[in-house]
């Protein structure tokens, strides 16, 4: 009798028992980590930037009170002073922020995906596509579809009415995830598209870049700035990995 109630009451006690998981299980469904921002420009100094296809950064690329900037003047030419500057560490799936400003009449653009192999390619606009920035307000290239400020250059036009005008901060976000590619100026969406797929290459194909094998391609890259011959201010530039 007394062996019979024991083995009752073990059956109990697993039935009532609680299943219980480790914590750590739910907590890393539930709460997953979320990788750091990273400052790419540290206010300060030009580290971890250099002219696309040179071993340092251009003079003309100069910082004062946390700003980045390009010094049109400062140069002698496109790439002697000047230059694309591009940045030492590559991302693929990843969220861009940063702000800039434009001078009169200015152009000048974020490119991503850049690839850092000059041998092949001569430019980082060769490999990586192009968020513009663009004085819409007085650059001839604001009278054409897919060249305004915001837009996916040359591939996918926004709406021309988040930017600011010049000599004031615009707010840019780059989100790149998984094949979906989001921009952003002011909060506003100006593009949201695909990319990898036959949407993306008709993209390409329709666009000034069909004669450029590498454009578009490879979805791991560097950020770049671009030097287009006017001056342009950065500030905030900050980036995680998605």
């Amino acid at each position: 009798m007394n062996n019979l109630l024991w083995i009752t009451a073990i059956a109990a006690a697993l039935v009532t028992a609680p299943n219980k998981r480790p914590d750590i299980t739910k907590a890393s469904i539930t709460n997953p980590v979320k990788s750091k921002w990273i400052k790419l420009f540290d206010g300060k100094t030009t580290n971890g930037w250099k002219t696309y296809a040179k071993d340092s950064i251009g003079s003309a690329w100069k910082v004062q009170d946390g700003i980045l900037y390009l010094d049109a003047k400062a140069k002698k030419e496109q790439k002697l002073g000047g230059g694309d500057i591009i940045h030492e560490k590559s991302f693929g799936n990843f969220h861009l922020k940063l702000e800039w400003k434009i001078s009169k009449n200015g152009n000048s653009g974020i490119i991503f995906w850049a690839q850092n192999d000059p041998a092949k390619y001569k430019a980082v606009w060769h490999t990586g596509p192009e968020m513009q920035v663009l004085d819409n307000g007085g650059h001839p290239d604001a009278k054409i579809r897919k060249h305004r400020a915001g837009d996916l250059y040359d591939l996918v036009e926004g709406p021309d009415t988040a930017v600011k005008p010049v000599g004031e901060w615009n707010k840019t976000e780059i989100i790149a995830k998984d094949g979906t590619l989001e921009l952003k100026l002011n909060g506003v969406t100006t593009v949201k598209t695909s990319y990898g797929d036959e949407i993306w290459y008709s993209l390409i194909g329709n666009s000034k870049f069909k004669t450029m094998p590498a454009f578009g391609r490879t979805f791991t890259g560097h950020i770049a700035l671009q030097d287009h011959g006017d001056d342009v201010w950065f500030r905030n530039i900050q980036i995680r990995e998605l």
